[in-house]
């Protein structure tokens, strides 16, 4: 399921953290029909790739545990759920890693999400040599696609389109040189999204980060490495982020908090804020955007702008689709000698 096929509502319902994802993966391989899974839950696509004996009561598995797991019914699964099998299966995944499947084609972020999935399911116990044969391919093919085509040009992360987008309806040219100069951002969160927000912001120009997490040292880390790249910083603590919205122009939120970061209670008279939600389930209370002087982009507006615009994917990629098309092709071989082996040497 992903940006493509399911509204972000459904998405941040299925979303799962790592100890869910365990939880999952561990209780697809309890079903009889399937022998490995692995599991890739980002803000914009949940994927279960699984090894099966059969492929209807394998996909059965699959839905049936999703819906334990997230209490979402299974009409509705079935509804936005697509499936992949065999040679179709393998290629998808290929495709995810090399980032032409993702919202912002040739993003960089989803082959760190893969690499991260593969390695939290062989630490379960749930990868065989199945899926370790497919994920090695597919990073290899990611890694080969970032290197050898002009894809990262045009593919910026989620990070960067959320940026631009939010500066766009500030008023901003997000291609004029420093566009944030002047301007105060507060982070929030201490993750890879929050690191590459804070890196970004740094490189539109902005004045003055400030920078809050839920443990403060993490925060801190940040901090000394914005100082280190020119950056001037400053780290409060998590409960006092309230406390500075009215001396930031925006907040960038990134934490996978149980409770909203940023409410309408929170936000002063007065104020000029452009609010960023990169987390899924959401950081930011959308009643937010009612506020008057405030405005949010978040994951569900970046996918209904990225709907109303989807420039440029249509030709973007073709020579990362043909380094997929070859490893795919290597990757097929080698499983059909593989599985023909044993009957060879048999006879």
């Amino acid at each position: 399921m992903s940006h493509r096929s399911a509204p972000v509502a459904l998405l941040e319902r299925l979303s799962m953290d790592d100890s869910v994802r365990g939880q999952t993966t561990s209780a697809l391989v309890e079903r009889p029909s399937l022998s490995e899974a692995l599991i890739v839950s980002t803000c914009n696509r949940l994927e279960v790739y699984t090894v099966t004996s059969s492929f209807h009561t394998g996909v059965n598995d699959v839905v049936e545990v999703l819906h334990e797991i997230s209490g979402v019914d299974i009409e509705t699964l079935r509804g936005y759920l697509y499936v992949r099998y065999a040679d179709a299966a393998a290629e998808h995944m290929l495709v995810v890693a090399s980032g032409l499947d993702s919202m912002v084609v040739g993003e960089q972020q989803i082959i760190g999400q893969v690499r991260t999935a593969y390695q939290q399911a062989t630490e379960a116990g749930t990868v065989g040599p199945g899926l370790h044969a497919l994920a090695q391919t597919a990073l290899h093919t990611g890694k080969r696609v970032h290197s050898e085509t002009d894809i990262d040009e045009a593919g910026a992360s989620m990070v960067s389109f959320a940026i631009d987008r939010a500066l766009t309806q500030m008023g901003i040219d997000p291609t004029s040189e420093k566009p944030l100069a002047g301007r105060t951002a507060l982070v929030l969160g201490a993750g890879a999204m929050s690191s590459l927000a804070a890196t970004h912001l740094g490189r539109e120009g902005v004045d003055k980060l400030i920078m809050a997490n839920r443990t403060r040292e993490r925060a801190e880390r940040g901090a000394s490495h914005s100082l280190e790249a020119g950056v001037p910083a400053e780290v409060i603590d998590f409960a006092d982020r309230a406390s500075v919205l009215d001396r930031v122009d925006m907040v960038v939120s990134a934490t996978g908090a149980d409770d909203f970061t940023v409410k309408p209670a929170d936000i002063p008279a007065g104020a000029q804020l452009m609010l960023v939600d990169l987390s899924m389930p959401r950081d930011i209370d959308d009643a937010c955007a009612e506020v008057p002087g405030v405005d949010l982009v978040n994951i569900e507006r970046l996918h209904r702008a990225k709907r109303e615009d989807p420039t440029g994917d249509a030709t973007e990629g073709a020579d990362a689709l043909a380094i997929v098309r070859e490893e795919l092709e290597a990757f097929t071989s080698e499983q059909r000698i593989r599985d023909v082996v044993p009957a060879v040497s048999a006879l």
